[in-house]
């Protein structure tokens, strides 16, 4: 058969992704604050969107108040302040020089237009003081060093040396890099960076460019003159002390409990992370997006947080006046912005419904939690949810990626609700992780000293007691979790709580 081109014409379906509908999946996992960015861009680029205000309800107007009381009574406090309160230019007079001498942020154009507020209680000239800019701020750590920097060293290259340093440090004023690096990095010797190094650590806070927690409490007790042999000695064995090992430390420092207990105290006087008293990134307020609060009949009632639901409008009616005077590209452009404002206006509201769609079920399989606690959590996957709403499990992961939710249980990530199943060993139901770390955490609080209970120990209790078939090792590994220490550092910790006792 020989081989030859030939047309054919087949007919086929196919799942197509237009750009907006990309765009209105990606909007599901945005969270509040990464929505408003974005909304804020696509106002600046959409002529044809405003936000909106408020409710469509007209305020309620203000008592009327007769406007020469007000008059009068303004007067009279003009009049009282003018004579107790005089103004830069009156300040400057008396004291026979110029207003900029006095008052440097002061310029001659500010003195010549009213900075107060007028009679109807606005700011005349210029917007209304911002108290922010003058609220004191905490200096960043970087800032505070560089400044002594310029006054301990003299030379421009040991300046130098001293700022790669400066940046070599962490949030808790720990040194991060290694000296051969930055004297590799600037061509210069060992012997001048650890000298910059040591003019360093007598700048202030002092324990700054410390390697270690030891060399950091050392150099502050140093500055105190009570770094004696004994301290020294205390200082190198910080492990035995995070181990709780009272009576290897005894050994090791050579000295009786009672001076062991003073150097301790004054230990816990010091700083081990000085670093942290200064200026760092600023902490984010997680605001939640879902309400979940009791009704009046029992059941729970699901409410959007409406401070962070972006409210954009379509203005219609500039539209159609605008496009009464447009031709060609200008034309194409505008409707081009109409159908991306109805796009996205429709988006948001599907938005708001997805997201309340999914936090109702989960609030409806999670009701033992919100109701008992987390003894109470179910195993819950997102092929759960998705099969009862109707959706992909991949829409419901977008919807609960980056939001919160307020329960009376306190605030948790919509994430926090998906664990995994542990089988039960009794032929039962399957019981939630969170819930098994849960009581693990209960039992190892509960212990005493003398009942210290290993990982097969929690293990065994816990099949007996709830028919949770769960191994040794999926012990330890909640455990470790949750930053828990083996059953052999608890006794120690527990023993030396009693001996201090």
């Amino acid at each position: 058969m020989a081989l030859s081109p030939r047309l054919e014409f087949r007919q086929a379906q196919s799942l197509t992704l237009t750009p907006q509908l990309m765009q209105s999946i990606k909007l599901l996992q945005l969270s509040h604050l990464e929505l408003s960015t974005f909304i804020d861009e696509e106002l600046l680029r959409n002529p044809l969107l405003e936000r909106e205000d408020g409710g469509s309800e007209a305020a309620e107007p203000a008592p009327v108040v007769e406007t020469a009381e007000i008059g009068d009574a303004y007067d009279g406090i003009v009049a009282q302040g003018s004579e107790q309160i005089p103004d830069a230019g009156e300040i400057a007079g008396g004291l026979d020089t110029a207003v900029e001498n006095v008052f440097p942020d002061e310029s001659s154009q500010d003195l010549g237009q009213s900075s107060g507020p007028d009679r109807n209680g606005s700011f005349e000239g210029s917007e209304a003081p911002d108290l922010d800019q003058f609220i004191a701020s905490r200096p960043r750590l970087s800032d505070h060093l560089e400044t002594q920097a310029q006054m301990i060293l003299r030379t421009q290259s040991d300046r130098l040396i001293a700022l790669h340093l400066i940046n070599g440090l962490n949030e808790a004023g720990y040194l991060a890099v290694e000296l051969t690096d930055i004297a590799e990095l600037l061509g210069a010797e060992l012997a001048d960076v650890e000298a910059v190094l040591g003019a360093l650590r007598g700048c202030d806070p002092v324990g700054v460019f410390a390697r270690t927690v030891s060399e950091c409490l050392g150099m502050q007790l140093a500055e105190r003159d009570r770094l004696d042999p004994i301290m020294q000695r205390l200082l190198d064995n910080l492990d035995l002390l995070a181990a709780h090992n009272m009576a290897g430390l005894l050994k090791a420092v050579g000295c009786d409990r009672e001076d062991l207990m003073d150097m301790l105290a004054e230990l816990r006087r010091l700083d081990p992370r000085p670093g942290l008293a200064f200026e760092s990134d600023p902490v984010e307020t997680i605001v939640p997006d879902v309400f979940v609060r009791t009704g009046p009949d029992g059941s729970w009632q699901i409410e959007l947080n409406s401070d962070v639901l972006p409210r954009v409008l379509l203005n219609r009616s500039y539209y159609a006046t605008v496009s009464k005077k447009t031709r060609g590209a200008e034309k194409t452009f505008l409707s081009d912005c109409l159908a991306t404002a109805n796009w996205l206006t429709k988006s948001l509201d599907q938005r708001a419904q997805t997201i309340t769609k999914v936090a109702a079920e989960i609030v409806r399989q999670q009701d033992g939690f919100l109701t008992h606690g987390v003894a109470h959590l179910k195993p819950m996957t997102l092929k759960m949810v998705a099969e009862e709403i109707e959706m992909h499990e991949s829409t419901v992961s977008r919807v609960t990626a980056n939001k919160y939710m307020a329960t009376p249980r306190g605030l948790y990530e919509m994430k926090y609700f998906f664990t995994t199943a542990i089988s039960s060993s009794d032929g039962g139901g399957d019981h939630s992780a969170e819930a098994v770390r849960h009581r693990i955490k209960q039992l190892i609080d509960a212990e005493s000293i003398k009942d210290i209970l290993s990982d097969d120990t929690i293990a065994e209790i816990l099949r007996k007691e709830q028919g949770i078939d769960v191994a040794r090792r999926t012990v330890a590994k909640y455990r470790e979790g949750m930053n828990i220490p083996s059953s052999v550092i608890r006794r120690r910790q527990k023993k030396s709580l009693e001996a201090l006792a």
